[in-house]
């Protein structure tokens, strides 16, 4: 468990301590005078503290512990057939822009022994998409983790996304989606598998919308 815990720290730091709402507000007010408005008007008077606040809970992954995370839900288990987790919605903050993206994870794993809580899996995908993010250094981390964790004899994982920096400013293209992935082990090496994975989470996909 300790080196999988390194392992995460390393791919995406894990920050002790609180986060600093005293100056996400200060620099919050600043942006609001930045940009011609009046920080003290009754609209805006209290959007600072709003923001820091909105910001700790969007953040959160940063300070979440992957081993608390888990909470020793590792199964010795003689299961060996593919395990799917599909559709968990996920919301994330790019980390060129600061706006939003948010999606759906697929994720599947054949055991080699070991299983872990279901109720886990989109907890692992909500610690690592609660972070200044791309979409492909997410997908990664999420296969790394429970690769480490299990030892299982593959993993895949699919992410879909909708990025607000490509819909609201530059291309502006509404119904561009990004589609990520990473296979590890059986999945990577074996086409019948990844396939029997892909054709799964693509029966009765349903499509998400803004």
């Amino acid at each position: 468990m300790q080196r999988s815990k390194e392992i995460c720290d390393r791919l995406a730091g894990l920050f002790e301590g609180q986060i600093d709402q005293a100056v996400i507000r200060e620099a919050v007010e600043k942006i609001l005078g930045a940009i011609g408005e009046d920080p003290s008007r009754e609209g805006l008077e209290n959007t600072p503290g709003r923001v820091a606040r909105a910001y700790e809970e969007l953040l959160a992954g940063y300070r979440t512990d992957p081993i608390e995370l888990l909470n020793e839900a590792v199964f010795e288990v003689s299961y060996d057939e593919m395990v799917i987790v599909r559709d968990i919605e996920y919301y994330s903050l790019c980390e060129h822009h600061m706006l939003p993206f948010l999606g759906k994870a697929h994720v599947a794993y054949i055991p080699d022994g070991k299983v872990i809580g279901l109720s886990k899996i989109p907890r692992i995908v909500d610690m690592y998409s609660r972070r200044l993010q791309v979409q492909e250094r997410m997908t990664s981390q999420i296969a790394c983790l429970l690769d480490e964790l299990l030892h299982p004899q593959g993993v895949a994982i699919v992410v879909e996304g909708l990025h607000l920096c490509s819909v609201m400013r530059g291309v502006k293209k509404h119904d561009a989606r990004m589609t990520t992935s990473a296979m590890l082990g059986a999945f990577r090496n074996n086409m019948p598998t990844r396939q029997e994975f892909l054709d799964n989470i693509s029966r009765g996909a349903s499509p998400y919308h803004l």
